[in-house]
């Protein structure tokens, strides 16, 4: 039997022909059906914004963002609440940086895995990059100062919720 958890699906900005790609893409992950509301993004002309909140077995969040990632013009994010059993994660996806993903903790605080400390340490020692470089990669910096913009802009934005059969 698989654990359920919640999460949401925040598509920051998406072209309108790609609107409805997307909510074939989350289908296709959750199931179900889906009516989304799509409002213009301020943030970028000719641009589209939902939220799509879902309840679906762990791992649903990998899924969905592994479903979206790689679209050109689209930027979004995934998060997914940790349960008794996992941890939680973040997913946040542009078209000039690609995927970033975070364990999530129980408070919404990023937990950064030893083995990925370890590694940007060896890179800091090496000189290939500095210990501040290094945090903003484990925490994906760059992902919240581009994504930021457009997350503002969807201030009051409608949810809906989508809810697979378990």
């Amino acid at each position: 039997m698989s654990v359920p958890t919640r999460g949401v699906l925040y598509v920051h900005s998406a072209p309108s022909a790609m609107c409805p790609h997307v909510e074939w893409a989350a289908i296709g992950v959750l199931g179900g059906t889906l009516e989304v509301d799509w409002v213009p993004q301020s943030a970028e002309a000719g641009t589209y914004r939902t939220e799509i909140s879902w309840q679906a077995p762990v791992g649903s969040g990998a899924a969905i963002a592994s479903a979206l990632r790689g679209w050109e013009r689209l930027r979004f994010e995934v998060t997914e609440e940790p349960t008794a059993t996992s941890e939680g994660a973040r997913y946040s996806y542009t078209p000039d940086l690609g995927i970033f993903h975070a364990l999530v903790g129980l408070h919404g605080d990023i937990l950064i895995p030893e083995d990925r400390i370890k590694a940007f340490r060896v890179k800091a020692a090496l000189g290939e990059i500095s210990m501040e470089q290094a945090l903003d990669g484990l925490l994906g910096s760059a992902w919240d100062a581009e994504l930021e913009p457009f997350r503002h802009a969807g201030d009051g934005a409608p949810v809906r919720w989508l809810h697979q059969v378990i």
